[in-house]
């Protein structure tokens, strides 16, 4: 039985970001002041279409037509764009104080660049780009170093100021990461002398020991707030959301790693 690996990979895509684009959704709205009916019901309609793509992706399998997955991706990309003007337009109107929320402009920008990359992925996967060049590794970290550290600053602004260790350990994480991303930008700036072998497996495995102690941050943090143990304004799927995207950074990273031992062989 044949298997396409862009099959396996636009689902596997489709099945993590569409669940994350659904729950973005639903923090913002959460965020919203009352009188905010209009973006609200927006967010309303952004779960809704983000749980017909659920549905839909269902009726797909790792055996399924290649053809008819390209074409779930466009539908999928449209919906990726969709969401990311809306968060942009939401960022606009909180940055000239037309509406106030408890959404942090830096969330929204957090949320839209997300969603930038469910779109960009989705185009070069049918685009085929299945293999990850050195200049995607370098870069593809860059963004999810970002990622995690908004996600420590996000953590302890909303942690109860009385969880001080907790609150001292966020801001740790958050300064490793932004250490981690100005050193990675550098190693962007470099290119193409520091696209090598050497370099890179260091640069993914200094990552990932920084990002697998954030994970279990997030997983102990969750557990606390799950059991009633930890006092914050941190919605329990929320924990659980910061939790996924980690791992699913140490998964790209070990898939990079991968890539980089193959073209080494």
């Amino acid at each position: 039985m044949f298997i396409s690996k862009f099959v396996v990979n636009s689902l596997d895509e489709i099945t993590f970001w569409s669940r994350i684009m659904k729950e973005h959704s639903l923090f913002l709205s959460l965020g919203f002041s009352y009188n905010d009916d209009r973006l609200i019901k927006e967010a309303q309609q952004f779960i809704d279409l983000f749980e017909r793509i659920e549905q839909e992706l269902s009726s797909f399998s790792k055996t399924s037509d290649p053809a008819e997955v390209a074409k779930f991706n466009i539908q999928v990309y449209e919906a990726a764009t969709a969401i990311w003007g809306y968060k942009r337009k939401v960022l606009g109107l909180t940055l000239r104080s037309e509406i106030y929320s408890n959404n942090y402009p830096l969330l929204l920008d957090h949320t839209s660049r997300e969603a930038a990359y469910f779109a960009q992925r989705l185009k070069d996967l049918n685009e085929g780009k299945l293999v990850p060049l050195p200049e995607t590794i370098i870069r593809e970290n860059v963004f999810f170093l970002r990622i995690m550290a908004d996600h420590s600053k996000f953590i302890g602004h909303l942690l109860d100021p009385s969880e001080r260790k907790l609150v001292d350990q966020a801001r740790e994480f958050s300064h490793d990461f932004d250490e981690l991303v100005y050193q990675a930008v550098d190693l962007d700036s470099m290119r193409p002398h520091s696209e090598t072998v050497p370099i890179l497996d260091q640069f993914l495995d200094q990552n990932r020991v920084s990002v697998k102690s954030l994970r279990t941050f997030k997983k102990t943090a969750a557990e606390l707030i799950e059991s009633c143990k930890l006092k914050s304004n941190i919605h329990p799927l929320l924990a659980d959301h910061v939790f996924r995207e980690a791992d699913r950074f140490l998964h790209i990273i070990d898939m990079f790693e991968d890539s980089l031992n193959e073209n080494n062989m």
